[in-house]
């Protein structure tokens, strides 16, 4: 089983729902290493400074913004945790809108919301009401030092929480020169479209995914297997580690919470007696305000007249939110 990326609360109104956020897809890409020819050896990327040409550790690896070309000013870590919401363990809904309202275009990663122990009549209780009213729930959430957009959503069984673009990471369609007249300005008579649709009811049925399939991966894999075949060599599948248990939560009026929430238009407090308890991890970290950053001084640097070197590339363990 996966571990969760993030635990916390799924709020509306005055309701809580502890959650966990589990990924909802899965990474099938065939990952291959470079190696140098001459030995068959792998060839490593370093982090190497462009003016010394000397590999820097770690330790010594801070993070800046270009603001001119050549010109940087550092950030210290406070300094992003600061810039992030006070809510790091709630997505709190801000309102609802129609299912259609929202373009695939502002899609980016789906996640599913699992509702900790105890807390799954607050689940249910949101995941239905979205379904009998065709609403979906748009949301902040910040996971690690990151603050998404995101919209809360019914999938059958589940609550889906989908990472939005926010409208500055979109490309507007003006700026592409697309065929914008009327159909009749390129020629396409009545009859022509009559028969395009019916082509295309003749083609239509269910979409059923597991009818789908990556034949591209499926052979490519079939490769490395003869490959591994002819060489004698074996490989073994490690087991993933078992996914910690959610903490208890309290029993939640639910209809005195609605109704609260709907006379005083009220939102979810920052806490509150009426707030279930949060997980384990939650408890230990409870949310507190963050001390005023500090003010990053401005630190000039000489673009660099030597070529610069290759950029590096650390391999880390996928810790991506989208």
């Amino acid at each position: 089983m996966a571990r969760p990326i993030w635990t916390g609360t799924l709020s509306f109104g005055l309701l809580n729902v502890p959650i966990r956020l589990m990924t909802a897809e899965r990474k099938v890409d065939l990952h291959f290493r470079m190696l140098d020819q001459r030995n068959n050896q792998p060839v490593r990327y370093e982090r190497v400074n462009a003016e010394s040409g000397e590999e820097v550790p770690w330790k010594d690896i801070v993070k800046a913004y270009e603001y001119s070309k050549g010109n940087y000013v550092v950030l210290e870590e406070s300094d992003i945790r600061s810039a992030a919401a006070e809510a790091h363990e709630t997505v709190e809904i801000d309102t609802f809108i129609d299912a259609g309202q929202l373009t695939p275009a502002y899609f980016e990663k789906p996640y599913f919301l699992v509702p900790g122990k105890k807390a799954e009549k607050g689940y249910v209780l949101l995941r239905e009401t979205l379904k009998r009213t065709n609403k979906i729930g748009i949301a902040r959430v910040v996971i690690r030092t990151r603050e998404y957009l995101c919209a809360v959503m019914p999938q059958e069984e589940a609550l889906m929480l989908i990472l939005l673009r926010f409208p500055q990471e979109l490309v507007d369609a003006d700026e592409y020169a697309l065929p914008d007249k009327a159909a009749s300005e390129y020629r396409i008579s009545d009859r022509e479209l009559d028969m395009a649709g019916e082509l295309i009811e003749s083609m239509s049925g269910k979409f059923e995914p597991e009818h789908y399939k990556d034949e591209f991966r499926e052979r490519l894999t079939a490769v490395i297997e003869q490959r591994l075949k002819s060489k004698g060599v074996t490989t073994t599948l490690e087991e993933e580690e078992p996914t910690h248990a959610n903490a208890t939560t309290n029993v939640v009026d639910f209809m005195a919470l609605l109704k609260k929430s709907i006379e005083g238009k009220q939102r979810t407090p920052a806490k509150g007696k009426d707030e279930p308890e949060k997980s384990d991890k939650a408890e230990k970290k409870p949310a507190a305000k963050k001390a005023a950053a500090k003010k990053a001084e401005p630190e000039t640097k000489k673009a660099s007249r030597k070529s610069p070197a290759k950029k590096a590339t650390a391999t880390r363990k996928g810790r991506k939110a989208g």
